[in-house]
C-alpha cells in the first residue's frame, strides 16, 4: 500500500514539475498517435516526449501534451515486440515532431519471433574514429562481432554502444553507420562527449547532430523481464571542448517517470557514457577538470534513484575496463575501448585488449564476460614473466581485465596449489611500453593508466612450472602457464 501511495505521489509531483518546465500554457499542444501491431492497437505502451510519460489506451491510442521545444515523440518498446530498424542497426522507436503538430504519430511494432525472456547483448564503447582509415580498422573488427553473433542465433540479440562513436568528427557518423550495417542487429546508442555538437551556446544544443542520426539521447525499451535505459550524462559547459559528467534535472524528471512504470526489484540496465564513479567508495570531491570530466558529479542522486532495482550501469569513456559492486543491487561495468589506445595500439591504457562486453540475460538473471577482438572468449588474462614490470621486476605479473571482487586469482608451482596471487594497483607492462613510444602513439598526451586488476606472484623454487588459475564469479575457470623470466 505504501509503495502504491508513494508512486501516486511521485506521478502527481512530476506532473506539477512538468508544468513548471513547460513554460507558458499557451505553448503546450496535445500530440496524438497510436501504437499498432498487425493492424491492432497495443495497450499499455509507454509514450514520451523525453520529459513526460503517458501510456497508450486499450485501443493503442495516446495523447500527450507537448511544449514547442520538444523534438521527438518516442515509445518504450514493450517486451515481446520489436521496432523497425533502419540502415541495419538503427531502431526506430522515435519520430521527429512536425512543426504543425496536428499530424497523427503512428508507431508500428511486430511480435518478436524469438522469446526475449532469454536474450543477449554486446556492449561496446569508444569507437572514437577521427579519420576514414580508422573506420576501415573498425569495420574489420566487426567481423569478430558478426562471428560471435552466430553462437547466439537462436536468441534475441542486440547491441549497446556507450558513446564516443566519433572523435569530434560528426562527418564520420554516416561511415560508422555503414560499417555497422553488416551486423544486421539493432544497436541502441548513447551519446558521448566527443559525439556532442561543440561551439553551440548551451548544453541544450549539444545533442542536435547526434540526434539527427540516432534519435533521442534519453530513452528506454524492454526485453523479457529486463528494462533498458539510455541517458546523456555529458554536460557541455559551453566553451570549446569542455564538459563534465552530470545528469540534469530534465533527465532526472524523465527517469523518475520511466522507472515508475516498472515493478520495484526489476532488472535494470542503465547505459551512459561517463562512468558514475571511478572507485567503489565515493571520494572527496575535487573541483578540477579531471574530477568533473571522468565521473558523474551528482552520481549519489543517480544511485539513490536506482536503489529499488537490480541495476547494472554500463559505461565507457575511460578507455579501460573495470567492474564495481557499489551495493548488492547496484553494479557498474566500465567498458574498455573498441579503439584500444586511440587506434595506435591493440590494447587500452590499462592493458585490456580492445573488445566488448557480452551479457547473457535469462529472466531476471544475468551473466557476462569480456570478448577481446581476435581471441577466443576464454582469453581473460595476460601473464608477464618476471622482469616485465618496472614496479615489480622480481614478480610474475597477471592482468585480469574483467576482474571483480567475486573472482579468484590463484597459482600453482610444480603442479601444486601455491596460494592466491597478490592484488595491487599499478601499470600494465605492455601498455606502459606502448605509451612510452611517442612516435607510435602520435599524441603526446597518451599515457598508461593505473589499474587495480593487476596481480603479482613471486615463485619460490627456480625452474618450477608456474600456472595461473583464474575463476570468475560464475565458476568459469581460465588457465595460463607463466614463463619465469623475461
Amino acid at each position: 500500500m505504501r509503495t502504491k501511495l508513494s508512486r501516486s505521489i511521485l506521478l502527481v509531483c512530476t506532473c506539477l514539475i512538468s508544468l513548471v518546465f513547460a513554460g507558458e500554457p499557451g505553448g503546450v499542444k496535445p500530440v496524438k498517435g497510436k501504437v499498432i501491431c498487425s493492424g491492432r492497437g497495443v495497450p499499455g505502451v509507454v509514450v514520451s516526449d523525453g520529459f513526460d510519460c503517458v501510456k497508450t489506451r486499450d485501443d493503442g491510442s495516446f495523447v500527450i501534451s507537448v511544449p514547442p521545444d520538444r523534438r521527438f515523440i518516442q515509445i518504450s518498446a514493450p517486451s515481446g515486440y520489436v521496432v523497425p530498424v533502419d540502415q541495419g542497426t538503427i531502431p526506430r522507436f522515435y519520430q521527429e515532431i512536425k512543426p504543425d503538430r496536428d499530424s497523427l504519430y503512428t508507431f508500428y511494432l511486430r511480435k518478436n519471433p524469438k522469446d526475449d525472456s532469454r536474450h543477449v547483448f554486446f556492449a561496446q564503447a569508444d569507437v572514437q574514429v577521427t579519420k576514414p582509415s580508422e573506420l576501415h580498422l573498425y569495420e574489420s573488427l566487426l567481423e569478430d562481432c558478426r562471428q560471435l553473433a552466430g553462437d547466439y542465433k537462436d536468441q534475441d540479440l542486440f547491441g549497446l554502444d556507450c558513446g564516443d562513436i566519433v572523435g569530434d568528427m560528426p562527418e564520420l557518423f554516416p561511415g560508422y553507420i555503414k560499417a555497422c550495417s553488416k551486423l544486421q542487429y539493432p544497436i541502441y546508442r548513447a551519446i558521448g562527449n566527443h559525439d556532442m555538437t561543440y561551439y553551440g551556446r548551451t548544453h541544450e544544443t549539444s545533442e542536435q547532430t547526434f540526434s539527427g542520426y540516432f534519435g533521442p539521447a534519453n530513452y528506454s525499451f524492454n526485453k523479457g523481464k529486463a528494462h533498458y535505459i539510455v541517458i546523456n550524462d555529458n554536460f557541455f559547459i559551453g566553451r570549446d571542448y569542455f564538459y563534465m559528467g552530470y545528469v540534469d534535472e530534465k533527465t532526472f524528471h524523465w527517469l523518475e517517470q520511466d522507472l515508475a512504470q516498472i515493478p520495484e526489484g526489476s532488472l535494470v540496465f542503465l547505459v551512459m557514457h561517463i562512468p558514475s564513479q571511478p572507485e567503489k567508495e565515493k571520494q572527496a570531491f575535487k573541483y578540477d577538470y579531471t574530477s568533473i570530466a571522468d565521473q558523474v558529479v551528482n552520481a549519489r542522486a543517480l544511485h539513490n534513484l536506482l536503489r529499488s532495482f537490480n541495476t547494472h550501469i554500463i559505461s565507457g569513456h575511460m578507455h579501460s575496463n573495470s567492474n564495481l559492486n557499489y551495493t548488492g543491487s547496484l553494479m557498474e561495468h566500465n567498458t574498455a575501448a573498441v579503439c584500444g589506445t586511440w587506434w595506435k595500439a591493440d590494447v587500452c591504457i590499462d592493458g585490456t585488449p580492445r573488445g566488448y562486453g557480452v551479457y547473457e540475460v535469462d529472466g531476471d538473471q544475468v551473466q557476462w564476460y569480456y570478448k577481446s577482438f581476435g581471441f577466443d572468449k576464454k582469453h581473460q588474462m595476460r601473464v608477464y614473466p618476471a622482469g616485465s614490470s618496472a614496479e615489480h621486476p622480481s614478480d610474475i605479473i597477471v592482468n585480469v581485465w574483467n576482474y571483480d571482487e567475486r573472482w579468484k586469482v590463484e597459482w600453482t608451482e610444480g603442479g601444486k596449489l601455491a596460494g592466491k596471487a597478490e592484488k595491487y594497483t599499478g601499470y600494465d607492462p605492455y601498455a606502459s611500453a606502448l605509451c612510452a613510444d611517442k612516435q607510435k602513439m602520435e599524441y603526446d598526451w597518451i599515457s598508461p593508466a593505473l589499474t587495480s586488476h593487476l596481480f603479482k606472484i613471486r615463485p619460490g623454487n627456480p625452474g618450477s612450472r608456474i600456472e595461473i588459475i583464474v575463476t570468475d564469479r560464475f565458476g568459469n575457470i581460465y588457465r595460463e602457464k607463466a614463463d619465469r623470466q623475461k
